[in-house]
């Protein structure tokens, strides 16, 4: 076997640096180079973080409900506003228009907040039918409002039996898409019948401890980011859309605003 170092010479592992070769792709006009001054000239807000809450279960004895419950107390002790929102009534995706009043209500509460979490019962090993509904009702944007992209979030979830991430992980694939901060801490609560009282109230112990780590670490980043969202979710592939004569292209691309002759 060739055991012999591969040369530094090579110009495929080790290329000059600095390039000098430039950036032909690059659209100079839109390139923008991200500097700590940026970040720093941002204006702290003075009011309360808020917080949307969304969670998976209309079940009269919902367990994701009680854990939302035990991470908006949690939130409002930490000096957070907090809103919650109850999906009952909320028609399946597609089978209503979005000027229907709870799909009005539960938009206009995402544009409020500066933050959410989302709570999910796991269910046939994913989140809740419940639980996606609510999101697939969130637009990507709405106008020039985008109603999640920049925003904190937060995922836990419960489950009846041994301890699951298979919700969790969906729901950070969908704060993905929804161009959402995702903070890096998560609660995942097993065998939750366990960990609730008679009065849906969570039990003290690890798996509570855990959820106090998640809302303190909610609020550090939603502190920290929610100033200067705007400009940490500035995209340069955005920034070159925005161009009228880009917007113009597209359309003759796909034929818009072209009459036959």
């Amino acid at each position: 076997m060739d055991k012999t170092p591969p040369s530094n010479s090579s110009p495929l592992d080790h290329p000059p640096q600095p390039f000098a070769d430039g950036l032909p792709a690059l659209s100079g006009p839109h390139f923008a180079v991200p500097t700590a001054g940026d970040l720093a000239g941002a204006r702290p807000f003075a009011h309360a973080p808020r917080f949307l809450l969304l969670y998976g279960s209309l079940r009269e004895r919902s367990f994701s409900r009680f854990l939302a419950y035990e991470a908006a107390r949690l939130l409002e002790a930490m000096g957070g506003e907090v809103r919650i929102y109850h999906a009952h009534g909320l028609p399946l995706p597609d089978d209503a228009t979005a000027d229907h009043p709870k799909v009005r209500d539960l938009r206009a509460l995402s544009v409020w907040s500066e933050g959410q979490v989302w709570v999910s019962p796991e269910r046939h090993g994913a989140m809740t039918g419940v639980m996606k509904a609510q999101i697939d009702w969130l637009p990507l944007s709405e106008g020039s409002v985008r109603p999640t992209q920049g925003r904190t979030l937060a995922v836990m979830q419960v489950s009846g039996g041994s301890q699951s991430f298979n919700a969790v992980n969906g729901l950070r694939v969908l704060g993905r898409w929804m161009r959402m901060i995702t903070i890096p801490n998560q609660s995942s609560v097993p065998m939750a019948y366990r960990e609730f009282d008679e009065a849906g109230r969570m039990r003290p112990g690890p798996l509570y401890d855990r959820v106090v780590d998640v809302c303190e670490e909610l609020v550090k980043f939603t502190l920290l980011t929610r100033a200067r969202a705007d400009y940490l979710v500035d995209r340069y592939s955005e920034r070159k859309e925005r161009e009228p004569e880009r917007l113009r292209a597209v359309a003759a691309d796909i034929g818009f605003g072209t009459r036959p002759a």
